[in-house]
């Protein structure tokens, strides 16, 4: 899409943020935002640390890959206190250095030095995600004796972060397109990234999710989001009811459904839109439903 009378912010901070800021309040099933928070995790809790990477994010290409991670998961640790976005910044972090290109991101993630390396491992640790578990090679609870790319090869099949580094973030890319498409035809940002959600989920499942309860989970997760993209095919108010039960039963079970991985991508998605300057403004979040 073109823009318009108005312009996307200018730095790339300015992006990171906003981009975070938007994927947290978009209305995602299973997910944190305005209207639903965790017990241990609120929507303001995004918000802040939303806040505090855009001033890392504007340093990355001083900073470098790993440094811009570590700097910005600290960041955000010091402010909330918990783990919020540690896939979303290891996504960013190549993507802000390439400006929104996603072959020279994958480059940059390829020649990654050895110091990145231990800089988004030591991240890593400080984030404290949640169903690592142990790995033979390129565990993270210590140093790397690998490169950057080689641990994250070994870490593509059972997580959708490190997919992108060792595979040239195809899936962000392809996202990208996708969520383009609905706004082509008018979707308000809100909708837009809740049916690009839907897709992702229904092609990869969650990887967050296999991580805390194993891969039947994420392929059952793939199934319904499948399901509620049909009935969005066919009958719009069937699918806004299938949204609300889809959500429902996210929820439940203590939110250990949370897609938190495709969260992630979404954030990235949204930060290449905005560096590429590919939405039109001002930006319709809310609106009437697509038509």
């Amino acid at each position: 899409m073109t823009s318009s009378t108005l312009q996307r912010p200018t730095s790339l901070g300015g992006c990171a943020t906003l981009a975070c800021l938007w994927e947290a309040t978009a209305a995602k099933p299973g997910n944190v935002h305005r209207g639903a928070d965790f017990e241990d995790m609120t929507f303001v809790d995004f918000l802040a640390s939303a806040a505090v990477i855009g001033p890392v994010m504007d340093r990355c290409e001083q900073l470098g890959l790993g440094g811009t991670v570590l700097q910005a998961v600290e960041a955000t640790r010091r402010t909330v206190g918990r783990n919020t976005n540690l896939g979303t910044l290891l996504l960013i972090a190549p993507l802000a250095m390439a400006r929104g290109d996603v072959e020279k991101a994958s480059a940059i993630v390829r020649d990654a030095s050895q110091e990145d390396a231990g800089q988004i491992y030591q991240a890593i640790r400080t984030a404290q995600p949640g169903g690592l578990g142990e790995v033979e090679r390129g565990d993270v609870a210590g140093e790397p004796d690998l490169s950057l790319f080689e641990a994250m090869q070994l870490a593509a099949d059972r997580d959708l972060v490190a997919r992108q580094y060792a595979g040239g973030f195809a899936e962000v890319a392809d996202a990208v397109e996708h969520l383009d498409n609905h706004l082509v035809y008018n979707a308000a940002l809100n909708d837009a990234i809740v049916l690009t959600q839907l897709l992702l989920l229904s092609r990869h499942g969650d990887s967050l999710v296999a991580r805390k309860l194993g891969p039947a989970a994420s392929q059952d997760i793939a199934s319904r989001a499948a399901s509620v993209l049909a009935a969005y095919q066919q009958n719009r108010d069937e699918y806004y009811r299938a949204v609300a039960d889809f959500d429902f039963w996210l929820r439940a079970d203590g939110h250990r459904r949370n897609p938190g991985t495709t969260a992630d991508l979404l954030a990235a998605v949204l930060f290449v839109m905005l560096v590429q300057d590919r939405l039109s403004w001002p930006v319709t979040f809310y609106g009437s439903p697509p038509t």
